[in-house]
């Protein structure tokens, strides 16, 4: 069912024509409560510490930190811990499931302190990497899974890390309170970190083993995340893994309605409140496309 949504989104949509000399991205509303924005942003760090965690340990969020009422994580049958091709590789994947982790604690605090209240983790999909490889050609039925070995996890870090550094980007014009948009600089900036390691191990072990095949995989992710939430994404050269910047050198940005045809695994539309990685939606105020 999610692969036909997502295919069905794709085949609908007009944004697999986006380039980045193209792609405008729009601009985004300015009067939404920090706490909403935080509350996105937190729904986003839920997904990325679960992968992580899931990947460097074979466990999950702990009940604290999911926090009451919170949602369920489908994982795939028989999970466990990444078989590590060597020990350099299990450091990085429990370096960023740590930050990962602070990320979700912090975001908790910072709304807190804001006086708002922290959205629980919601209901997570981390199945959906299978379909999601269909539909960009990485696989012709929903086999991926990107916890059986090293390139695999890679690939499936790569689905997330622009995601969130364009997601942040994008929310900094919304960011009311100083001290807050001061933080999240701070957490764009680890993501942007966590993507040149992604990046990084991706092409050197592609370099070594004189094999293109997740650096291709990588790429076409990029395709796919453009075509669901805005362009700017094309390879620097068939064996290099795509820029997430501008002709500047910039970051581009995603709006909060992009992320989510992304994390829906939809193009196109409004009035999407679930799919993909988030089966029953966002948690908080922003959880449903416009447009």
């Amino acid at each position: 069912m999610a692969a036909a949504t997502l295919m069905a989104g794709c085949n609908n949509s007009t944004a697999s024509s986006n380039t980045a000399s193209t792609t405008t991205t729009p601009t985004p509303p300015l009067d939404i409560p920090d706490n909403d924005i935080l509350n996105f942003a937190l729904n986003l760090e839920y997904l990325e510490a679960e992968f992580y965690l899931y990947a460097a340990t074979g466990s999950g969020l702990s009940s604290t930190d999911a926090l009451s009422g919170a949602g369920t994580t489908t994982v795939p049958a028989g999970i466990a811990a990444v078989p590590w091709t060597n020990s350099t590789f299990a450091h990085y994947a429990n370096e960023i499931a740590q930050d990962e982790l602070d990320h979700v604690r912090f975001l908790q605090k910072a709304i807190t302190s804001n006086s708002g209240t922290p959205v629980p983790r919601p209901n997570l999909d981390l199945t959906f990497f299978a379909p999601l490889a269909v539909v960009a050609g990485i696989t012709t039925t929903p086999t991926f899974n990107p916890f059986l070995s090293t390139n695999a996890f890679l690939v499936g870090a790569f689905v997330f890390e622009d995601v969130g550094v364009t997601a942040y980007t994008g929310a900094a014009p919304m960011i009311a309170n100083t001290s807050i948009l001061s933080a999240a600089a701070g957490i764009q900036a680890t993501e942007a970190y966590h993507a040149a390691e992604i990046r990084t191990l991706l092409v050197a072990g592609a370099t070594q083993a004189n094999d293109q095949t997740y650096v291709n995989y990588a790429n076409m992710v990029s395709a796919l995340r453009a075509t669901l939430g805005g362009g700017n994404e094309t390879p620097l050269s068939a064996t290099s893994i795509v820029a997430a910047s501008s002709t500047n050198a910039i970051a581009f940005s995603r709006t909060t309605d992009q992320v989510l045809h992304i994390v829906y695994g939809a193009a196109g539309g409004a009035g999407l409140n679930k799919g993909g990685f988030f089966p029953s939606g966002l948690n908080g105020n922003i959880s449903v496309t416009a447009s």
